[in-house]
């Protein structure tokens, strides 16, 4: 189905990711490896630049389903989604407590949560979102222009 995108739409991409181009492998692989995500383990801060992006068409169905509630508000299926994102993996760039939010992507067949979420950045101001397929190791900056 195709459906108008929403306001998470990113209004600036970083240049960075401007001049690397968009189609890249994890550009078109929800789930591909990202070669350039820094470490938990690097003492430098990681930027938005350093996350590679996704295209939001490749991610799964059921990413859709979580991406149109959060647009609704919800309700949402489980008590933790829209809960604040800690960041402690350091991931992702560093901002004020609260700036993040986490909500579950539904794995079918799995009895849990599972390990898929997207986390939405700048909660008041809708201004991007990012994919995690495997709980928090990775993250993918949600391209919705491709």
């Amino acid at each position: 189905m195709n459906t108008p995108r929403h306001r998470f739409r990113r209004t600036v991409l970083p240049a960075a990711l401007l001049i690397a181009g968009l189609t890249g492998p994890a550009a078109h692989a929800g789930t591909a490896p990202a070669p350039s995500i820094a470490s938990a383990s690097s003492a430098a801060a990681p930027s938005v630049a350093a996350i590679s992006p996704v295209c939001e068409s490749a991610l799964p169905s059921q990413a859709d389903d979580t991406i149109a509630l959060i647009d609704k508000g919800g309700p949402f299926p489980y008590p933790q989604d829209g809960v604040v994102f800690q960041n402690r993996e350091g991931l992702l760039p560093k901002e004020p407590q609260g700036y993040y939010h986490e909500y579950t992507v539904k794995t079918p067949g799995s009895p849990t949560r599972g390990a898929r979420r997207i986390i939405t950045s700048d909660h008041l101001g809708h201004n991007g979102m990012y994919w995690t397929p495997n709980h928090y190791s990775t993250f993918y900056d949600i391209d919705f222009g491709c």
